[in-house]
């Protein structure tokens, strides 16, 4: 009888999926010389859907990780959630796990007569470093509260008790918290989902494009600029769920990333703008007039990711005339490459962008 060695060195090699043509989008340049290379896709789109300009292969499948979150709070408040601005934004949040983040979540489920216990979201150690270090100073463990997405899981739970349906399984694909987060991701992107998978939290995620999760930003920053322009600095009652939940983020950015954060950073420099970031080297951006930006990282490499984001917003903004400044994003355009503690050298995005000639974009 064969060893089971024997046996898995002649099994048949699996079949790999086809890969996506991804090109090169950022290096790391240490004293002149080419030290790495991100590869990536990218993709501007312009306020009337139209690409403006593109790298790589934006239409192939890819699962938008945590820059989901804002489209799952469009669907949670068209399915009854109300939250204050601060919390709303919490509920769209990939947090640091801040005490403000972790006190937002309680507030979120104490609200609702829940608990921690009906969280159904994976335990974690707070991601932000410096939250990190101070939460295991303190005693800390990993829990299901400080995990990056407690608010949006406090939110979820929510919605079940507003809709009468059961908290208990509400991250099953088939309950109707989620059948109604996938219609109104369908219906955001313009696309049904390629795929289904599980995303880090447990929570159901979808296989998009790049293209289909512009145009859902530009969406949600498009309705968040109109309501924001009439209610007066407040949240209006009865506001377009994109628009509660594009607004509650701008005016709350600390609660959707957190203070050191460059998604934090990106919307206080960027007035109008509506971004998240996703595991896996995912960026999204969206602007009030409609137009967004999408990047992918093909290796997952996080420190590429805002310098190709950074590249594509100053090609939208060469072509929209929408008068968007990109001027102030300089310092978190490049990151330092250190030797010896010194600046050696730095990360920069390529020129990758073409106009795009394929119609299907």
């Amino acid at each position: 009888m064969p060893s089971p060695a024997l046996s898995a060195a002649h099994a048949p090699a699996p079949v790999l999926p086809i890969l996506p043509q991804h090109t090169p989008l950022v290096a790391a340049i240490r004293d002149g010389l080419v030290e790495s290379v991100h590869y990536g896709s990218a993709l501007a789109l312009a306020a009337d859907g139209t690409a403006v300009a593109a790298a790589g292969d934006p239409l192939a499948p890819f699962y938008p990780r945590s820059s989901l979150k804002p489209l799952q709070a469009v669907a949670m408040v068209r399915a009854g959630l109300e939250l204050p601005a601060d919390l709303l934004a919490l509920a769209a949040a990939s947090h640091s796990g801040a005490a403000e983040h972790r006190e937002g979540a309680l507030r979120i489920l104490e609200l609702h007569g829940l608990s921690v216990s009906d969280f159904e979201n994976s335990t974690d150690l707070p991601y932000g470093t410096v939250e990190r270090e101070e939460w295991l100073r303190n005693g800390g463990a990993a829990t299901q509260l400080t995990q990056n997405c407690s608010g949006k899981h406090a939110a979820m739970a929510a919605t079940c008790v507003i809709n009468g349906w059961p908290v208990k399984g509400y991250l099953d694909p088939s309950h109707p918290l989620q059948q109604i987060v996938k219609t109104t991701v369908t219906e955001l992107t313009g696309e049904e989902p390629l795929a289904l998978s599980t995303d880090g939290c447990g929570t159901p995620l979808f296989a998009l494009t790049l293209r289909g999760m512009a145009r859902a930003f530009g969406l949600i920053a498009q309705a968040a600029g109109s309501a924001g322009r009439h209610d007066g600095g407040g949240l209006a009652d009865a506001l377009p769920a994109e628009a509660a939940v594009g607004l509650g983020m701008q005016r709350h950015p600390d609660m959707v990333a957190g203070e050191g954060r460059d998604v934090t950073e990106l919307m206080r420099l960027l007035p109008g703008s509506v971004a998240k970031d996703g595991f896996e080297g995912v960026q999204l951006v969206g602007l009030a007039d409609g137009s967004a930006v999408a990047v992918k990282i093909s290796d997952g490499g996080d420190r590429a990711r805002m310098p190709a984001t950074i590249k594509l917003l100053e090609a939208l903004a060469a072509v929209s005339g929408n008068g968007m400044d990109t001027a102030p994003l300089a310092g978190i355009k490049r990151a330092p490459v250190l030797g010896g503690g010194r600046h050696v050298g730095l990360l920069q995005a390529l020129e990758f962008l073409s106009t795009p000639v394929n119609e299907a974009l």
